[in-house]
């Protein structure tokens, strides 16, 4: 199958698995299920994971997982997230982990699973100084160009301070995926923290934007993903020109209120556990790590 074809056949997929999403939604009244532009918000019980599977099991499809785990976050983080990942993450599919290691000691001694592959990579040691943020992005846009795009059909970046507590699976795709915020979710709109100097490249006006992204958790085809890497890139470069420095996150919610995502992951992706979860959180499915006090 030609790429072009395969590309066409990946959107048709993705449109008939938002009509299975969207019968299922009513079930959530307590919750936002679809947002203005008509792009579903993924919930517990707004989805049937048996008829997803169904729509997604005979399409030859590989997912991908970009993590970045450098210095001391690779000592603390990294073992747990491939352990949790290698349950929970895309059962069933063949999944490629895109692990980005300072150091080929700091990978842990973790085995991929049935239908898994990792691929290790290493940074150079002199360019371990900048920008976190900037760094991994960058590093992961690189990637996508020289040999992701031709390796996987969907792809997903995650924070490695994350802990699979379920599985997660087809329910999360889409051609363009973004991860609400546990707790700006709950906050009127007039506070989120976006950018709000007018000569930043991550510019929202008050009384403008939609939700408050979180930037752990992002996905989509190659394309999108490097779309999004692109213009946060450009972006970064016109902030510096301009002798100001917005945050990665910021960024990501400037490129959302321009690119409406297609597909929204609702704060049980990706919950903060040292809080106790409202009503509406009924299954926490990604937990950060608590900073507040040890792992159970």
């Amino acid at each position: 199958m030609n790429f072009q074809r395969k590309k066409m056949l990946l959107m048709i997929s993705c449109v008939l698995s938002l009509m299975v999403v969207e019968r299922y939604s009513r079930r959530r009244p307590d919750v936002i299920t679809t947002t203005d532009w008509l792009a579903p918000v993924i919930w517990e019980g707004t989805f049937n994971r048996r008829v997803l599977g169904k729509h997604y099991r005979n399409r030859n499809l590989t997912m991908g997982l970009a993590v970045f785990a450098i210095s001391r976050i690779a000592d603390q983080y990294l073992e747990r997230f491939l352990e949790s990942a290698k349950k929970h993450f895309m059962t069933g599919y063949r999944v490629v982990f895109y692990i980005t290691v300072d150091d080929l000691d700091k990978m842990p001694d973790v085995d991929p699973g049935p239908l898994q592959t990792f691929q290790v990579f290493t940074l150079q040691e002199e360019i371990w100084w900048q920008d976190f943020d900037l760094l991994r992005m960058r590093n992961l846009g690189e990637h996508i160009v020289q040999h992701i795009q031709g390796e996987v059909d969907f792809l997903f970046s995650m924070a490695t301070n994350q802990i699979f507590q379920s599985d997660v699976g087809v329910e999360t795709l889409g051609a363009s995926v973004a991860q609400l915020h546990a707790w700006w979710y709950f906050k009127s709109t007039k506070d989120f923290p976006y950018e709000r100097r007018r000569r930043s490249a991550a510019y929202i006006p008050y009384g403008k934007g939609d939700f408050y992204y979180d930037s752990a958790f992002v996905g989509g085809t190659p394309q999108q993903v490097l779309n999004l890497i692109e213009e946060y890139l450009k972006g970064v470069l016109q902030d510096k020109q301009n002798g100001l420095n917005s945050s990665y996150e910021n960024h990501l919610n400037k490129y959302f209120f321009l690119n409406k995502p297609t597909k929204l992951l609702s704060p049980e992706y990706n919950w903060d556990v040292t809080f106790y979860p409202p009503p509406q959180v009924q299954f926490v499915k990604v937990a950060q790590h608590p900073k507040r006090r040890p792992w159970p």
